[in-house]
């Protein structure tokens, strides 16, 4: 995903795609656990999706606070 279309998202867009994405990791990470899987980066690409949205989240948590 990227940065682009996040910052295009409103908050609940953010969260709901925030939550699948954490779902999603989640998933990765067992999957990954029991047997390794084909392309392990997507471990990394989806943890830095996460983190871009929480700071799209936050930028615009204080942009409504000022």
């Amino acid at each position: 995903m990227k940065n682009e279309e996040i910052k295009s998202m409103s908050a609940d867009e953010l969260t709901e795609t925030l939550k699948s994405e954490q779902d999603n990791l989640t998933r990765l990470r067992f999957a990954h656990a029991i047997s390794p899987i084909e392309n392990p980066m997507k471990i990394k690409t989806s943890r830095k999706t996460i983190a871009r949205i929480k700071t799209a989240l936050r930028a615009q948590e204080l942009a409504n606070n000022e």
